[in-house]
C-alpha cells in the first residue's frame, strides 16, 4: 500500500543521561533511544530524506506508516550514540546542525539556557539570579518589574512547568537580544561555570563528523548560522543567515541540490519561505506537531512529531498518532 502521508521525528539530546554531568537536560535516555527505534521498525517503513524529496517534486508515493528522523542541532552525542546505530541498522537520519556553533566554537543561547536549568534544580534560584540582572539594567534598558514578565509568560506547556517556560521565553525571545545574550552569558557563567569553547567542543559535532556522517549516507540539511528566530529578522538578515549555512553544507559536501532547512525554534514567515525557494531549498521542518501530509502540507512547513510522541518500547501497542498515519 502506498501513502502520501509520512510521520517525522524530532530529536535533540540523545545520550547517555544517567552517567553524563548533567542528568537532568531533557533529552532521550541512549537505552531508550534504541528501544524506539526497534518500535519504529516493527510498525514503520524507514524513509531518506530524498524519497521525501522525490514525492514532493516528482508525486512518488511513500510506503505506507512512512517514517523520517530528524536531530536538531548537531550535538556530539549524535555522533557517538545515534550515528554507529542508524548505520548499522542501515536507517538513514537527517542532522541540522547550527553553523556557527560549530566553526567558531560558541554556546547556542538555547543550550547555555538548557544547561542552567540542568545545572540548577532549584528553578527558584535561577528566577532569583534573572532579577537581580533585571533590577541591575532596568534603567539602561527601561525594563519593568520582574512580576510583569512572569504574568506574561509563565504558561507550563506539555513538556515545562510554567517556571522553565518563564526562563526560556524570557531570554529568548521577550527581551531586547543584546540584553538577553548579557544576561544568559552571566547566568551560564554563574550556574554552568565552564568555558564557553571548551564546553562548545564537548557539546557538538565537528566539521570532520558532520563529513563522516553525509559519506556514510546521513543527510545533512540547514540550521541556521546563528541560531537566530528566523521570522523575527528581516530580508537581508535573513537572506545572511541562508547563505552562510549553504556555503557550510557545500563545505561539508552536503547534496547542494537536495538541500533543507530545519527552522531553528520551528520559526519563520513568509520572507523566510520565499527566500528558500529563492535559494531552492527543496523542503523545510518546523515543530508543529502533527503527521505530515504531502498533498495537503506546504513544503515548507512540514509538521514533525516529538520523541515523547512515539513509544519508547520495542513491544508497545500503537498509539494514536499511528492511526493518523
Amino acid at each position: 500500500m502506498n501513502s502520501k502521508k509520512v510521520t517525522i521525528v524530532m530529536y535533540h539530546y540523545v545520550r547517555d543521561l544517567k552517567h553524563s554531568r548533567y542528568p537532568e537536560i531533557k533529552g532521550l535516555d541512549i537505552s531508550l533511544f534504541y528501544e524506539q527505534i526497534m518500535f519504529l521498525k516493527k510498525h514503520y517503513k524507514f524513509i531518506t530524506m530524498e524519497m521525501l524529496i522525490d514525492s514532493f517534486e516528482n508525486g512518488s508515493a511513500l510506503p505506507d506508516k512512512s517514517v523520517l528522523l530528524t536531530f536538531d542541532d548537531a550535538y556530539s552525542d549524535h555522533f557517538e550514540y545515534v550515528f554507529p546505530f542508524l548505520d548499522k541498522h542501515k536507517i538513514q537520519g537527517s542532522f541540522f546542525p547550527p553553523v556557527k556553533a560549530i566553526s567558531e566554537h560558541t554556546v547556542l543561547d538555547v543550550n547555555k539556557i538548557h544547561f542552567i536549568l540542568a545545572a540548577e534544580s532549584d528553578k527558584s534560584k535561577i528566577i532569583s539570579e534573572i532579577k537581580n540582572e533585571l533590577d541591575k539594567f532596568r534603567k539602561e534598558y527601561n525594563l519593568d518589574d520582574i512580576s510583569v514578565y512572569y504574568n506574561k509568560l509563565a504558561k507550563a506547556n506539555r513538556f515545562d512547568t510554567a517556571d522553565v517556560i518563564f526562563i526560556k521565553r524570557l531570554l529568548q525571545v521577550e527581551l531586547e537580544e543584546s540584553l538577553r545574550k548579557i544576561i544568559t552569558n552571566n547566568l551560564f557563567e554563574k550556574i554552568v561555570g565552564i568555558d564557553e569553547s571548551s564546553f562548545s567542543r564537548e557539546l557538538y559535532m565537528d566539521t570532520e563528523q558532520i563529513q563522516c556522517m553525509n559519506r556514510n549516507g546521513m543527510h545533512i540539511g540547514s540550521h541556521g548560522y546563528d541560531h537566530y528566530w528566523l521570522g523575527s529578522l528581516d530580508e537581508q538578515k535573513q537572506r545572511i543567515e541562508i547563505e552562510k549555512a549553504i556555503e557550510f553544507l557545500i563545505l561539508i559536501g552536503s547534496d547542494i541540490d537536495n538541500w533543507t532547512m530545519c527552522y531553528p525554534y520551528g520559526n519563520y514567515n513568509e520572507t523566510t519561505i520565499e527566500l528558500l525557494k529563492e535559494y531552492n531549498c527543496k523542503l523545510a521542518f518546523t515543530t508543529v506537531v502533527n503527521v505530515a501530509d504531502i498533498q495537503r502540507d506546504n513544503r515548507y512547513a512540514l509538521p514533525r512529531l516529538d520523541t515523547n510522541d512515539i513509544p519508547k518500547d520495542k513491544d508497545a501497542a500503537p498509539g494514536d498518532w499511528f492511526l493518523k498515519c
